[in-house]
């Protein structure tokens, strides 16, 4: 079992975090996997200790108005 949050996916999350990860971590040619998962190692390290958030800006209410055959409307 998953765990999924109440305003999001865990796929979600993980996608995010793979791009942050991406970004910061995997910008440059890694010589070798020992040091590949050093670098991975100590990026996770400082990413949970930082507590990072995500701030889900897609809101049941947009999802209507986008989406509106996929999430209709339980007050007709």
């Amino acid at each position: 079992m998953h765990y999924t949050p109440k305003h999001g996916s865990w796929l979600d999350m993980a996608e995010i975090e793979l791009s942050v990860l991406s970004r910061q971590c995997l910008d440059r040619r890694v010589p070798d996997s020992e040091t590949l998962q050093a670098e991975v190692y100590a990026w996770q390290q400082q990413r949970n200790s930082e507590g990072g958030k995500i701030d889900w800006r897609f809101t049941t209410d947009d999802a209507r108005i986008k989406l509106r055959r996929l999430y209709p409307s339980t007050q007709e």
